[in-house]
């Protein structure tokens, strides 16, 4: 698919900056925290990795760490997408005295990926979480390489790299998300709390941040349909990158300077990009993947996907023996894997009771909503709005 064929592209192209920015529990007995350890490819041939905080726990009767996660592009502190996964891994191993580490790939290439992959099984690894759809051939492909090692693919399922066969194996879990659907929540709040004049900066067009614009700006038509407002306006435009970057930032400031009130900041360290343009402009963010609102005061709340409990509940079917391999899970409303953190958000109209009725509609399938057309990320050709202009900027 050319859309995906394009965002793998545009991986390679970001990675150089970006580097810049049924198994038996061997758990038994205490954790000891080790020096903290990221182990890249390069570095691991040599020598051990350089040392920073809260990275890696070793079992003292272990020789290995047997629970590994190796990033997307991005690191497991970029409050979102790598961070969310690594705390549901990290929460088990801790809960279970079980030995985990990271591992980050030098670049965004299927042979790095499937490298970085080697490293931590070589490392001792019995279960590999591998966050991020770019991690589907190299998934694909370690399957049957290490048909003794388990492996939790979230955003992806396995395929080949011409895409020609998707095949998921016993040992591999491939985790979805409807990201669609806490966009939609995003977008529905948002109006209903007043806001009318929106925005959406998405990082790189791939699959899941298409879901989660389409989403938006659905949910803001839907609410403005129940009001019976007009004129509901959203900016919307792809960086190209998971990158925090000065070009991210003025965009954001100048769709403020012009009125957006309220920006979607949707790829990673690209809503710290728009938290740094809300924060000069006095305007507000909404956050992605994971609970963003202590990241700034300028976000309002957060669409988010149930990252960490997605991985947590995977390692622990691993360890209980029930490892759901083979096929996909989904996670949606209708099994509570979605959401936005009502407690955190700081709707002024919006309320509780607002949040449950719809949140209900969409687990019980009353809402339904559009899927991007083969080869699109544009919205205004799939969406037929009443109540919304969108202004796509490519």
């Amino acid at each position: 698919m050319k859309k995906r064929a394009l965002a793998v592209t545009l991986a390679v192209m970001m990675a150089a900056s970006l580097s810049a920015c049924g198994s038996s529990n061997s758990g038994s007995g205490s954790t000891t925290a080790a020096p903290a350890e990221t182990t890249t490819a390069a570095e691991a041939k040599a020598t051990e990795a350089e040392t920073t905080a809260d990275t890696a726990v070793k079992s003292e009767t272990s020789d290995g760490y047997e629970l590994a996660l190796v990033t997307d592009l991005g690191t497991i502190d970029d409050k979102s997408f790598n961070q969310g996964a690594w705390e549901g891994m990290k929460k088990y191993a801790e809960e279970n005295g079980i030995s985990y580490k990271y591992y980050q790939p030098q670049e965004g290439t299927t042979d790095s990926y499937l490298e970085t992959i080697g490293l931590a099984i070589e490392g001792g690894a019995k279960l590999v979480v591998c966050p991020g759809f770019l991690f589907e051939e190299p998934v694909y492909l370690a399957q049957d390489q290490y048909k003794d090692v388990h492996f939790i693919l979230l955003d992806g399922e396995p395929h080949s790299g011409d895409y020609s066969e998707y095949r998921t194996e016993a040992n591999v879990m491939p985790i979805l998300f409807q990201e669609d659907e806490p966009g939609f929540l995003a977008g529905y709040a948002a109006v209903k709390d007043g806001y009318t004049k929106l925005g959406f900066l998405g990082g790189m067009a791939v699959p899941a941040v298409i879901r989660y614009g389409y989403g938006f700006a659905e949910g803001a038509d839907y609410a403005a349909k129940e009001m019976g407002v007009d004129g509901i306006q959203i900016m919307y435009n792809y960086t190209g990158a998971f990158a925090a970057t000065p070009e991210a930032q003025s965009m954001a400031a100048s769709w403020y300077q012009n009125g957006t009130e309220v920006i979607f900041g949707c790829g990673g360290a690209v809503g710290n990009s728009v938290m740094a343009a809300a924060e000069e402009k006095s305007a507000k963010v909404i956050g992605v993947d994971v609970d963003q609102s202590y990241e700034s005061d300028t976000v309002v709340t957060s669409a988010m996907k149930q990252l960490s409990v997605s991985v947590y509940d995977g390692v622990r079917d691993f360890y209980a023996g029930s490892f759901p391999g083979g096929k996909t899970s989904i996670f949606s409303a209708k099994n509570d894997g979605i959401g936005l953190p009502m407690e955190t958000s700081k709707f002024t109209k919006f309320t509780q009771a607002d949040y449950d009725a719809v949140y209900a509609q969409l687990k019980d399938g009353k809402i339904t909503l559009v899927q991007p057309s083969e080869d699109n990320n544009d919205p205004t050709k799939d969406l037929k709005l009443e109540k919304t202009t969108i202004n796509f900027v490519e």
